[in-house]
């Protein structure tokens, strides 16, 4: 999976899922630029994928992927940086799982803009980019309430949905200029999210023992959770050539706890 002189994009990439999957794509050698909201968490991934050797290929922006401004600001960097954009990964996101009778239309209209209308905004700008030298791979990060919503699952489990009916669009619509789309969905993955559960509600239990707690509650077939590293690994072969017939797909990591193909 020789990522070599590709230049992805990836939100919210400072932590979690985002960061491991930029972890790996710059191992195999892909030049990416980090984005957060938080210019300070920027520089601090930029630091620590730097022990992996640089070489010119890190840069960072501190955006809000909910503002057209923002979208602007990200993709400007990539150009100026490297003059074009190879792979695109949609990973921004935060949890989002309350009663559908406790979200007000603004907790809807973030969690849109959030959720679909970055990863619409961003592709907008992309997609030209990459038509121009016929080549180009388009990854959503989504989680697996986009295909099987439970209860208490709004507004995540319909965005979600939508970003999965987004890259089957897309897939079709771009394939002729040589741009692949597809997903990956998510089940339950190592993050700050489950971090700071267990700060708040088991703060005495040591780390792994939590997450083995968690993975016998939570059913996972595979007995764990997920490295965001593992997560990175089926990004960057998306984005190789490895994948070259691979489009409009939503592929599940999540140690088969997932019940829908």
């Amino acid at each position: 999976m020789n990522l070599s002189d590709k230049v992805a994009i990836v939100t919210g990439s400072t932590s979690g899922v985002g960061q491991g999957i930029a972890t790996v794509l710059h191992r195999q050698g892909a030049h990416v630029l980090i984005t957060s909201r938080r210019a300070e968490a920027v520089d601090a991934t930029i630091r620590a994928l730097s022990e992996q050797g640089d070489d010119g290929r890190l840069a960072g922006v501190a955006a809000d992927v909910r503002d057209p401004a923002g979208i602007q600001a990200i993709v400007d960097r990539a150009m100026a940086e490297w003059g074009k954009v190879d792979i695109l990964v949609n990973n921004a996101g935060e949890p989002a799982h309350r009663p559908f009778a406790e979200n007000d239309d603004q907790a809807w209209y973030n969690d849109f803009d959030l959720k679909v209308m970055a990863a619409v905004r961003l592709t907008r700008l992309v997609a030209p980019i990459m038509k121009t030298h016929g080549d180009g791979r388009i990854v959503n990060i989504v989680a697996h309430s986009g295909k099987v919503p439970r209860p208490n699952s709004s507004p995540t489990a319909i965005m979600r949905a939508g970003g999965l009916a987004l890259i089957k669009v897309l897939s079709k619509e771009l394939a002729a200029d040589g741009i692949r789309v597809n997903a990956v969905v998510l089940g339950f993955i190592r993050s700050g999210q489950w971090e700071r559960d267990r700060a708040l509600h088991a703060a005495e239990i040591p780390l792994d023992v939590f997450y083995g707690q968690r993975a016998a509650s939570s059913q996972i077939p595979l007995g764990r959770f997920g490295d965001p590293q593992e997560v990175g690994e089926l990004v960057a072969f998306l984005g190789s050539d490895a994948a070259s017939y691979i489009s409009g797909t939503a592929i599940n990591c999540d140690g088969g706890s997932c019940d829908a193909l």
